[in-house]
């Protein structure tokens, strides 16, 4: 079962943060696949989605090419995608925030009432690590692709729950 999402700060908008290391592999991928699925789910003006990285090496750059492939792929556009280097002030400035693995959870504070661990919404293995493809092959990417999506797709059920009707 699905954890609830957190309500949101400001009635009629929510902002969901998503976190892993460098911001060029797992976290711009949800960030594409969740900021598709909002826009099919007619929340796109509702619904604000940006992703960040614990380490700040590849700060402007977009995504890895392997990730980037993958998701083109798949029919998504990781085009705009440039990366961005976590701050602590997002914890406060987001509705939600989601990390990719218990490291980057712990680089960002810990869970608490709005940060967990991406896959806490995973109706497959609810509170397992979205794992770094980095250093694998292709497979690897494609793996997190299928985690992402069924897992964006919950986290979307979750915010049409919390948002209503627009």
């Amino acid at each position: 079962m699905r954890p609830p999402i957190p309500p949101a700060r400001t009635p009629g908008h929510y902002s969901v943060a998503l976190v892993c290391l460098g911001n060029i592999c797992r976290s711009p991928m949800a960030d594409v696949v969740l900021t598709e699925r909002v826009d099919e789910a007619g929340l796109a003006g509702r619904v604000a989605v940006v992703s960040s990285g614990t380490g700040d090496w590849h700060v402007g750059n977009p995504m890895d090419a392997r990730a980037a492939a993958t998701l083109a792929a798949a029919g998504y556009d990781p085009s705009t995608h440039r990366a961005r280097h976590w701050s602590t002030a997002w914890l406060d400035e987001h509705d939600l925030v989601l990390a990719m693995d218990r490291s980057n959870l712990a680089d960002i504070g810990g869970a608490g009432d709005r940060v967990r661990l991406f896959r806490d919404f995973d109706p497959v293995d609810a509170g397992g690590e979205v794992p770094d493809p980095y250093y694998g092959g292709d497979d690897g990417f494609e793996e997190v692709l299928t985690m992402v999506e069924r897992t964006c797709a919950a986290i979307v059920g979750g915010l049409r729950e919390e948002l209503g009707p627009s």
